[in-house]
């Protein structure tokens, strides 16, 4: 009688999980197809330009990987590993705004998250919402404050803290401009994540390091800062990731000394139409951030750090 029992009782849960699994389904297959049209197939198709799979403009190399071999032997877009062409360049911008980020976002995190109380979340709307605009505007109105006849120079000339006829030259259409700008624009997004590690702080354990005896100093730096490092890389790498490859920043107010890795790939696809050539530096990108992000998940995972 029990087993007669169990076998209808075992054709509804087959249904459920049917039905589950089709409606599993129907929600992953918009993001997937979104995923795949958006996505993957626009990367195999440059995979496939850069190396002359695919031709479109009449002095394309067809089945060719000379394109690569100049590329990866310039000393202008590479230069030998930690040289002086354009990519290490870029990765070099990169990691400094992505410290310099770090750096100024964690005090702001830090208030928000441990000192602001109730009204944590309106400082934070408060913070945020200025970046809700264009991010060109955004650059554009910096290249209004940067210029040698912006405001921040003719500021600094009514201040008699430089000549009249005077300008600051390194101020604009500089390496500086570049770094200025974009820890401008990414200081309130790389807070959130940060502040998001603090937030969910046990402050049980804060209060137990101060009854112990340990300074608010000792605290930070043995119980606040390390628990709060899954934060911290995630700020990172969502800050290290997206500007390796940045272009419009220093196209604006970086000038010909401020001209990244992200600039010639542009200017091959626009200017010069080089298509091959920008496709193999796109995919050399691409496979470097790929690399990027499978050593930060596999060293640098939320666990490992947490431990």
């Amino acid at each position: 009688m029990a087993t007669g029992a169990s076998a209808p009782a075992a054709v509804p849960r087959r249904r459920r999980r049917r039905g589950t699994a089709r409606v599993n389904l129907g929600l992953l297959s918009v993001p997937m197809l979104w995923l795949v049209l958006f996505f993957l197939i626009p990367v195999i198709l440059v995979a496939a330009y850069s190396v002359g799979l695919l031709t479109l403009i009449s002095y394309d190399k067809y089945l060719s990987l000379q394109l690569w071999r100049d590329f990866l032997h310039s000393s202008t877009y590479l230069g030998g590993p930690l040289g002086h062409g354009l990519f290490w360049k870029s990765m070099k911008v990169s990691l400094g705004v992505s410290i310099t980020c770090v750096i100024l976002a964690y005090p702001v995190a830090y208030m928000l998250a441990l000192v602001a109380g109730r009204r944590k979340y309106t400082l934070l709307l408060v913070i945020i919402t200025p970046f809700l605009t264009s991010y060109l505007l955004r650059v554009l109105a910096w290249r209004v404050l940067l210029n040698p006849q912006g405001v921040i120079q003719e500021v600094l000339r009514g201040m008699g803290v430089i000549g009249s006829d005077s300008t600051v030259h390194w101020m604009y259409n500089s390496i500086f401009a570049v770094y200025l700008v974009l820890a401008y624009a990414w200081v309130p997004f790389v807070a959130l994540p940060i502040f998001v590690s603090l937030e969910s702080l046990d402050l049980q354990m804060l209060e137990a390091s101060s009854d112990l005896g340990a300074s608010r100093w000792t605290t930070f730096r043995r119980v606040t800062l390390p628990m709060s490092m899954p934060g911290v890389i995630a700020a990172f790498v969502f800050v290290f990731i997206p500007t390796i490859g940045e272009y419009v920043t220093p196209q604006i107010v970086g000038g010909k000394s401020g001209y990244l890795f992200g600039n010639v790939i542009q200017s091959s696809f626009a200017s010069s139409f080089d298509w091959q050539l920008g496709s193999a530096m796109s995919m050399f990108l691409l496979i470097t951030v790929a690399i990027l992000l499978a050593i930060f998940g596999r060293y640098l995972n939320v666990r490992t750090v947490a431990e």
